[in-house]
């Protein structure tokens, strides 16, 4: 089994960035798609941004533009650089492969609040 620890999250006012850090116990990341999910109080996780094995990434609407997703296979881990944030960006953040029905056991999470 694969343990998943993001961290990087915090409190920030709106229009400011954040870089969300995952990392892998096991040096596995480089065979597998990955995404960013995150889960607002009250709402259904939903997939934020996504990385091929091959580097190719994908966005959400609601992000596109703003985020930047990366991954570095030598170090086992997966980046979210956040920028122009938004209130309604506040959620936890969670990393995992991609699609969510091949998902590892789910990490802590690491909150993010985007409030002024």
């Amino acid at each position: 089994q694969v343990e998943l620890v993001e961290s990087g999250g915090g409190l920030v006012q709106p229009g400011g960035s954040l870089t969300l850090s995952c990392v892998a116990s096991k040096a596995i990341l480089s065979f597998f798609d990955m995404g960013w999910y995150r889960q607002a109080p009250g709402k259904q996780r939903e997939l934020v941004a996504r990385i091929m094995s091959g580097g190719e990434t994908n966005y959400a609407d609601s992000v596109q533009g703003r985020f930047s997703i990366s991954r570095d296979n030598a170090k086992n881990s997966v980046y979210l650089q956040m920028n122009s944030l938004k209130p309604e960006d506040t959620a936890l953040y969670y990393c995992n492969r991609y699609p969510e029905r091949y998902s590892w056991s789910w990490g802590q999470g690491t909150l993010v609040i985007v409030s002024s």
